[in-house]
């Protein structure tokens, strides 16, 4: 559903039969300021074919065992002033809040916190970077709520 919200695996569930093209053969244009539909005449470049995808369970431990082996997607709340304002450090803050409402990736993860990559460019955060202090349950900004990584 692009910018109108969607899920990270029904991306995947729709890669299952449509292989996706790698950045040579299909460029990322938008960031430069041209916009226009899907081209499907690149779906014969296709060379990428997801196969599944698994959930990680909700704990630190899981979480961490899951990034030593790849990036995984998660799914946090963003629309609060303490994310969207973050420039630097480790958010801690609950008022980051748990109602999911984006997508990003985390990456790493240091000793309390996790690394995560934001799609809002290089000038928000550190880098398009962003610390999200690692605590159980739901997580801080809900991170340990949806996890998951596909299997290509």
């Amino acid at each position: 559903m692009g910018c109108s919200g969607g899920w990270y695996f029904w991306a995947w569930d729709y890669m299952k039969t449509h292989p996706l093209a790698t950045e040579a053969n299909y460029p990322y244009v938008s960031g430069n300021g041209v916009t226009y539909g899907c081209n499907t005449t690149s779906a014969s470049k296709g060379v990428v074919k997801v196969t599944g995808y698994t959930q990680v369970a909700a704990s630190s431990t899981a979480i961490k065992s899951a990034l030593n082996l790849k990036p995984v997607s998660v799914a946090i709340e963003a629309d609060t002033y303490v994310f969207q304002t973050y420039s630097s450090g480790v958010l801690t803050s609950s008022a980051c809040g748990t109602n999911i409402d984006h997508a990003v990736v985390a990456v790493g993860y240091g000793s309390n916190y996790y690394i995560v990559r934001n799609s809002w460019g290089t000038g928000w955060g550190e880098s398009g970077y962003i610390r999200i202090g690692i605590t159980e349950g739901l997580g801080t900004c809900g991170i340990n709520q949806y996890v998951f990584y596909p299997t290509v």
